[in-house]
C-alpha cells in the first residue's frame, strides 16, 4: 500500500479488469500499489455465480463491496474503509435489443469530517448513437449542481465527440491527456474520470510495473487524488 494520505484527500482509480480473463494476480497487486478509496470498475464478470469473484477480489484488494442489485451489468465500484458509504445503486443504461448490457454504479461516500460526495463507475455502448443519450442519463442521476460528483469509466470514445464535450459542460477532466488502450501498445484515449469544479485534484505518483499493467487487463488504470478540504464540516 501507498503511504497514509490526508484526512481531506480521496483517491478515485478507474479500471476496465476485462472480467478476470488475465492476470488476475497481477490486477491485484497493481490495485494494492494504487490503494483507491474508490475503485470504478468496468467489465466486472457476469456470470451467474459473479459475485462470489467479485467479493474475492475487493478482499484480496483490501476493500469492500457493496453489491445493490447489480443485476446483469458489468459495472460496479468497491470502497477502502477509510470512506463512509451511504448509498450505492446499479442502473441500466438503454441499449439495443440484443446488446451486451450496459450501465452505471452510483454510490454516495464521504471521508470523515467531510460533507458527501457522488462517485459513479460507467461502461458506455460500442453504439456512437447511443452514448450521448446514456452520458444524460448518468449525469441526470449524479445531479452535479447539487452535490459535488466524480465519474469515471470506460467511454469508448476519444476526446472531442460527444460524451467528452458533454461531460465538459458541466465537469473538468481530472486525468491526463494521455492513452489509455490497449495496454500493451496503447493507442487510444477511452477512459477518464471528470469532476465537479469544485473538487481540485492532483496525479498520484506510483511505481506501476508495465509488464504487469500488460498482463492484468487490455486497459490501464486511471487515478486522481482529489482535495476534498471544501467539504470539511
Amino acid at each position: 500500500m501507498s503511504e497514509v494520505r490526508p484526512g481531506h484527500v480521496l483517491r478515485v482509480v478507474s479500471y476496465n479488469v476485462r472480467a478476470f480473463k488475465d492476470d488476475t494476480d497481477a490486477l491485484v497487486d497493481l490495485v494494492r500499489t494504487m490503494d483507491p478509496d474508490v475503485l470504478l470498475v468496468q467489465e466486472a464478470p457476469r456470470h451467474p455465480f459473479a459475485g462470489h469473484r467479485i467479493a474475492r477480489f475487493a478482499q484480496q484488494c483490501g476493500l469492500t463491496w457493496s453489491d445493490g442489485k447489480r443485476g446483469w451489468m458489468s459495472t460496479t465500484l468497491l470502497t477502502s474503509l477509510r470512506v463512509h458509504l451511504h448509498d450505492c445503486v446499479h442502473r441500466n443504461l438503454v441499449v439495443r435489443k440484443g446488446d451486451e448490457p450496459r450501465g452505471y454504479a452510483l454510490a454516495t461516500v464521504s471521508l470523515p469530517g467531510h460533507r458527501p460526495v457522488h462517485v459513479a463507475s460507467l461502461h458506455m455502448s460500442l453504439r456512437s448513437d447511443e452514448r450521448k443519450p446514456q452520458a444524460d442519463t448518468v449525469l441526470g442521476a449524479l445531479q452535479p449542481d447539487a452535490m459535488p460528483a466524480i465519474i469515471g469509466g470506460d467511454l469508448n470514445e476519444t476526446p472531442g465527440h460527444d460524451v467528452w464535450k458533454l461531460f465538459g459542460q458541466t465537469l473538468h477532466e481530472a486525468t491526463p491527456d494521455a492513452f489509455t488502450f490497449p495496454s500493451t501498445g496503447p493507442v487510444k484515449r477511452i477512459d477518464a474520470i471528470f469532476a465537479s469544479t469544485s473538487l481540485p485534484h492532483s496525479q498520484p505518483l506510483f511505481a506501476l510495473d508495465p509488464g504487469q499493467l500488460a498482463r492484468a487487463t487490455d486497459h490501464l488504470p486511471i487515478y486522481a487524488d482529489f482535495d476534498l478540504s471544501s467539504l470539511a464540516k
